[in-house]
């Protein structure tokens, strides 16, 4: 009997020293991690971060094309180089071109020929046109820091609420799963007073019934709670589990409630995007304007030629060399120098368009603005009538569960002297479920309201520096 009973306490203390473990090792997500996991794997966060660098790179490029063309070339080839009097045509603009006297026979004296050239290319003056490119590229780099900005911004605010749905959810559950224990007490008080015919049949008909619906609550919560796991690990960017969430957010609402934004509205992460797309489409609009007005360009060329065939060729058809070094090394020289000047006298009817097309862009991203502007002011004076509607209902919360709690513990002790019937149990018992539910509800629902003010202000401090 003693070895029977030492066993039984040490399968006890085994089993009590397994959850302390388990629930050790379930580490709580506190909200602030979870964005920052958010911030650092979400998919969309990582693409537009390489897209603001692929634009860093193209504003880089962009600054380099204001330089000179400066292109080398060399070639050394060996051939004959018998001319003609006389006209020639090239199709598709292939020709052999060989340079000689024009002699009285076909011969096949060949020799070797070098060609050394070193060009500049410079567009030093088009009316400002590098300039506005680079001015172009610099507003790009401007609208994608600030889209990239504007996505961290919304996917805080889609974690939060993410995580404060699962957190509700859960609550939720757990006031299912207590209200299926209640239901089960309540069949066997039901049940056993039946057998005893004290109660009639149907009362344990109705209990079942009662059992079941809890049953079914306690799965659809189950279920809910699932559904919003899997949608914060996707906002995470980590695989499907079972968060352990900060219950801060159940046991008390924020302490400073009607805290105001560090800045104005006019920079909300998705005005500030909306206006820098307008600087972008203003600034096209500037640069397709060069495109009416000519270019001034400076050109310059070095050239070097070496021949195996000597001067007096057209007099004596022998004086060559066929050597390699004859050929290879450069005995003439010539340079040329110039300034150009180029413009298309049809191009300002089409840029004319082309930048009347750009300004009516611009005109749709300011009309675009004006209205997210007027929607984020709304929803800021909305944010203030949610707060304190969430503050009524969060004070009457407590008011209502101590109220249905009262009424439940009276009922059940009616019933079980046999002084109430079942049906005004059960409508107690439902009372302090819906009661519990709320209670759940209202203090999430203050953090809510206060997460949409910080969404409507464009700051999310005002929602993570509150607790």
């Amino acid at each position: 009997m003693l070895v029977t009973i030492s066993k039984r306490l040490f399968l006890s203390l085994s089993g009590i020293l397994i959850l302390v473990n388990v629930q050790a090792q379930q580490k709580v997500l506190s909200i602030k991690d979870a964005e920052q996991l958010a911030l650092s794997n979400y998919g969309t966060i990582k693409a537009k971060a390489n897209q603001l660098n692929a634009s860093k790179a193209s504003l880089t490029e962009t600054k380099t094309e204001y330089l000179p063309d400066l292109s080398v070339s060399a070639q050394q080839a060996y051939g004959t180089i018998n001319g003609t009097n006389g006209p020639i045509g090239s199709y598709g603009g292939l020709a052999v071109a060989s340079s000689g006297p024009a002699l009285p026979n076909q011969n096949w004296n060949a020799a070797f020929g070098s060609l050394y050239v070193a060009n500049v290319n410079w567009n030093f003056f088009a009316f400002g046109r590098a300039k506005e490119k680079v001015k172009v590229q610099n507003s790009v780099v401007t609208l994608n820091e600030s889209d990239l900005a504007q996505e961290q911004f919304e996917h805080q605010v889609r974690v939060a609420s993410t995580y404060l749905n699962l957190l509700v959810a859960q609550q939720l559950s757990k006031a299912q799963q207590d209200n299926l224990n209640r239901s089960l007490d309540l069949q066997k008080v039901v049940i056993a007073r039946v057998k005893n015919g004290l109660n009639p049949g149907v009362d344990s008909s109705l209990a079942n019934a009662q059992v079941s619906n809890a049953r079914i609550s306690l799965t659809n919560a189950q279920q809910t709670v699932a559904e919003q796991a899997n949608q914060l690990a996707q906002y995470l960017g980590i695989p499907p589990q079972e968060f352990v969430l900060d219950t801060t957010f159940i046991s008390k609402i924020p302490a400073n409630i009607y805290a105001e934004p560090a800045s104005g509205t006019e920079e909300h992460p998705v005005l500030k995007y909306y206006r820098n797309r307008i600087g972008v489409s203003d600034e096209q609009a500037k640069y397709l304007n060069t495109f009416a007005y000519p270019t001034f360009s400076l050109f310059g060329t070095y050239q070097g030629r070496g021949s195996g065939f000597k001067s007096d060729i057209a007099s004596d058809g022998n004086d060559y060399s066929s050597s390699y070094g004859a050929g290879a090394d450069p005995t003439r020289y010539n340079y040329l120098l110039g300034v150009a000047f180029v413009w298309n006298l049809t191009n300002p009817f089409r840029v004319h368009y082309q930048v009347k097309s750009q300004r009516y862009t611009s005109a749709q991203y300011r009309d675009e603005y004006n209205l997210a502007d007027e929607q984020i002011r709304d929803q800021e004076a909305l944010a203030t009538i949610k707060i304190n509607n969430a503050l009524k209902n969060y004070s009457e919360a407590p008011v209502e569960v101590r109220a249905a709690n009262s009424a439940y513990i009276q009922k059940f002790a009616l019933y079980k002297n046999g002084l109430a019937n079942i049906v005004d149990f059960t409508d107690a018992l439902y009372t302090l479920n819906r009661a519990e539910v709320d209670q759940d509800i209202t203090s999430n629902n203050v953090w809510q309201a206060l997460l949409y003010k910080a969404a409507a202000t464009g700051d999310f401090g005002v929602f993570i520096n509150n607790f």
